[in-house]
């Protein structure tokens, strides 16, 4: 992965920066992570990066396609790899946890929106609450 990237951010004009390397780490060690979940990820190894280089560092890195962010909630932003964006987001309304499901499982709906009303499902950004197998048991 850190050759990609590197080689996507130079071929851009971007200097690989130790700040945007640990952001991405962060982001692929999280999996599904807010801004201030990374920031203190990254903190852990450099105590000096503070949340506004965060923020900026991942509008930068989605700008390149190198992250996504999905909505998963009321609160701030979830952000992953993009390489990994093509799933949907199940969100338990019990405990809260997110869960990654093939977009496959929303083909029926995807074609249904489409045939009916032309509608082009962007299935990425799709998130659907319930209750997960654990919340629904207790």
């Amino acid at each position: 992965m850190a050759e990609t990237w590197q080689q996507e951010l130079r071929a851009k004009g971007y200097r690989v920066t130790p700040q945007r390397q640990l952001v991405l780490e962060a982001v692929t060690n999280l999996e599904h992570a807010t801004p201030e979940e990374i920031c203190t990820e990254v903190q852990r190894t450099a105590q000096g990066v503070n949340i506004s280089t965060i923020y900026r560092t991942l509008e930068l890195l989605e700008e390149l396609g190198l992250v996504k962010h999905a909505h998963l909630g009321h609160g701030p932003p979830n952000y992953h790899l993009a390489i990994e964006a093509e799933h949907i987001h199940l969100v338990c309304r019990g405990c809260g946890r997110a869960e990654d499901a093939d977009p496959a499982a929303a083909a029926g709906l995807a074609d249904a929106l489409r045939e009916r009303s032309g509608f082009e499902t962007d299935v990425h950004h799709l998130t659907v609450y319930g209750r997960c197998k654990a919340c629904q048991g207790a």
